[in-house]
């Protein structure tokens, strides 16, 4: 399982980001989950530098661009450059002020050029009951991964994120069966896009209101790979809790495997 903790801009801190780091690399030595930390962009910088332990860092957002005259911008390569190994593109917050499907098929390229694997974000604004969020969803991914060849479209990690389940409680989460019936949709776009059965080791994430109290629920049946987490990541005692969580889950299901 992975999960991958974005701090979006509530830490600020040095000191913050420092404990809950330190708190993630410890929870490495004793789960069987992978943990990516994608904190805000100087701050990764100052953590991922020369970082010895098995935790990953993910950039929340690259630049369109590929350097030079862009004053403010942070490109894929300053990011692989300090240590980031992850890119989140297309969350429905960088949609929301102007990333257009177009913009984000470039960053998806542009991150996979540095040779970060991107993680990207789709999902729909009303799970309305004319399955209308279906097509929306299928669009968003197409239009996405469409311009990459067919090898680079096996690299990449799709997180989805209805936007009406986001920066809420577990009670707003997209229900079990909902979430089993996506993600087997996603992985019949992902078959038609990518090519072979290449699209069977796809990993699919599932962000939207996730707790200690709902991720085993999410996670057992529905076929995920693991989860974005917002707001709960940046809680010490919470996600050490929503990882342990997530691990018995996969200790048992490691068990039934056997």
């Amino acid at each position: 399982m992975l999960i991958v903790a974005n701090w979006k801009a509530y830490i600020e801190d040095f000191e913050k980001a420092k404990k809950l780091f330190a708190i993630s690399k410890k929870l490495m030595r004793t789960i069987d989950c992978n943990i990516v930390l994608a904190p805000p962009a100087p701050l990764l910088g100052a953590l991922a530098f020369r970082n010895k332990s098995k935790i990953a860092f993910a950039a929340q957002d690259v630049s369109a661009t590929t350097g030079g005259a862009e004053t403010g911008e942070a490109t894929v390569q300053a990011f692989a450059t300090v240590g980031a190994t992850y890119a989140i593109i297309g969350h429905s917050e960088r949609r929301a002020v102007g990333d257009t499907d177009a913009i984000v098929a470039k960053k998806l390229a542009h991150a996979l050029t540095q040779g970060l694997t991107p993680i990207l974000c789709i999902g729909e604004s009303e799970h309305d009951d004319e399955g209308r969020y279906l097509a929306v969803v299928r669009e968003e991914l197409t239009r996405a991964i469409e311009p990459l060849a067919p090898k680079e479209r096996t690299e990449i990690i799709i997180a989805y994120e209805p936007l009406w389940a986001i920066g809420k409680n577990a009670s707003a989460a997209i229900k079990t069966n909902d979430l089993t019936e996506m993600v087997l949709y996603i992985r019949k776009i992902l078959a038609e896009l990518l090519p072979g059965k290449s699209s069977a080791h796809s990993l699919v994430l599932y962000g939207g209101s996730v707790e200690s109290g709902n991720i085993r629920a999410l996670a057992a049946t529905s076929g995920v790979d693991g989860f974005l987490v917002g707001h709960e990541s940046v809680d010490p005692h919470a996600f050490t809790q929503l990882v342990k969580q997530l691990d018995q889950h996969q200790i048992r299901f490691d068990a039934g495997r056997a």
